[in-house]
């Protein structure tokens, strides 16, 4: 808001550069036919003439001037066009009536090209030349010039004098607006750099699908639809008695470490954050670029098994810095016709996803056991070719009349049997996770005298 004035300043400067170029014109061809003029001689009625042509120049500077200040910003430009179709014709009746003069003939015809190009271009060109052509045929017909061929220094120095003066005066306004062309270019670029930090900042708080449609000015396209998407929902167990037995500042660094982590895995596998809720997350897969439901939802399945992979690394992590509080998460996976779109009102609104089927996802995170993925009959009937499961029959949940079929998820296919590729147990004093996928060639030794070192101290220990 506090540049606006210095824009409108800039604006009306602009704005007020072609009525000091049509001055200068006008008193260039004022003085041209003074200079004409015999003064020894007695003064003819061709003489009068040249005499009201010139007062006509001079007159039609001020009154130029009140027309284009007066004249509305919807006409402005039309009445720009016309007062230099009027330029062009007067300087034509001028060149007549100064009996065509050589070099400020030629001159003032440089000036209505040079004027006219830079002004609009060839339509410009057209309208300028065509009006200078008709002044030259109302002043021929009004004055009958004597076509004879006069070089006198006298007369050519008004319009020398004026010419030389106008191309200067466009020099320095040309450079002036070089100038400010580049001030505004870096202005502009440095607006740039902060409008796309501002973006990438605002694509942190937007669902992907609701920022491209912000950012491109397609805003209108989000419209409130029916969707077949996959809903999760997780929560770590016990966070309010968790945050009454620790410190605030390592309860806000263990929160934020810990959705810093989800966060990462959600967009891994190309979920939608739709909100946190304090220490719960809720997901949504279809929304945005979607694979087809059976993708939607092995992928969000896949996503939780991560998750849960990812919480138990980091208990470790957490314990190793004097968290001993165990964090365990519980989640909750549906599959379904929801909502979704843009809710709210004319000063606030949200976009998100509802429905039944959102309603059931959270209710199953509800029951889910410390450590558990519990996920719907629709949920599973899409990856169970996938992910092993464990049917847990019907439970009931809250919102819902009739008990819901439900599954606990236990891994993906391909990592159980003997192409297993992680391995956790936990007992009283011990815990212990294995990724073979992460374990590198030349740690392998190290992790295998790790694991002998381990048993042989556990036989040799006696335990009462």
């Amino acid at each position: 808001m506090q540049t606006q004035p210095e824009e409108t300043s800039g604006r009306q400067q602009d704005s007020k550069y072609p009525l000091y170029f049509r001055a200068l014109i006008c008193f260039a061809a004022s003085g041209t036919l003074l200079n004409s003029i015999n003064w020894s001689a007695l003064i003819t009625q061709a003489t009068m003439l040249q005499l009201a042509m010139a007062a006509v120049l001079l007159a039609y500077i001020p009154i130029a001037y009140q027309i284009s200040r007066r004249s509305v910003p919807e006409n402005a430009e039309q009445v720009r066009r016309w007062l230099s179709f009027t330029d062009a014709l007067l300087i034509g009746m001028a060149m007549a009536m100064s009996n065509f003069s050589i070099l400020p003939s030629l001159l003032f015809l440089t000036m209505v090209q040079f004027n006219a190009l830079t002004q609009g271009g060839g339509r410009c060109w057209f309208e300028h030349n065509t009006a200078m052509l008709m002044g030259v045929g109302v002043g021929y017909l009004v004055h009958r010039p004597a076509l004879v061929v006069n070089a006198d220094l006298n007369i050519s120095a008004a319009s020398l004098i004026g010419v030389f003066t106008y191309f200067c005066c466009y020099a320095f306004y040309t450079h002036k607006q070089i100038a400010r062309l580049k001030q505004d270019n870096q202005q502009l670029q440095k607006e740039q750099r902060i409008a796309n930090l501002a973006s990438y900042k605002l694509s942190r708080y937007l669902p992907k699908r609701l920022w491209r449609a912000v950012t491109t000015g397609k805003e209108k396209e989000i419209v409130t639809e029916r969707k077949l998407l996959t809903v999760f929902f997780s929560d770590i167990k016990d966070f309010s008695q968790l945050t009454e037995e620790m410190e605030a500042e390592t309860l806000t660094r263990l929160l934020n470490t810990y959705l810093t982590e989800m966060s990462r895995i959600v967009a891994h596998y190309g979920g939608t954050i739709d909100k946190f809720i304090g220490d719960a997350v809720m997901v949504v897969f279809g929304d945005d670029q979607s694979k087809g439901p059976k993708s939607d939802a092995l992928r969000c399945v896949a996503m939780a098994l991560a998750m849960r992979k990812r919480v138990r690394e980091m208990m470790q992590e957490w314990y190793d810095q004097g968290i001993s509080h165990p964090l365990q998460i519980r989640m909750g996976i549906n599959t379904g016709y929801c909502t979704v779109g843009v809710f709210g009102t004319a000063d606030h609104q949200t976009y998100t996803v509802m429905g039944t089927h959102v309603n059931l996802a959270a209710r199953l995170e509800s029951a889910a056991d410390p450590g558990e993925v519990l996920i719907s009959h629709e949920t599973w009937a899409m990856i169970k070719q996938t992910v092993m499961c464990r049917d847990k029959g019907h439970v009931s949940v809250k919102g819902f009349s009739t008990p819901v079929k439900v599954y606990s998820v236990t891994d993906l296919r391909k990592n159980l049997g003997g192409q297993q590729s992680y391995l956790e147990e936990h007992a009283p004093g011990f815990a212990m996770h294995l990724d073979l996928e992460k374990v590198r060639n030349y740690d392998k030794e190290k992790v295998l005298q790790a694991l002998q070192k381990a048993q042989a101290r556990l036989k040799s220990k006696v335990i009462i």
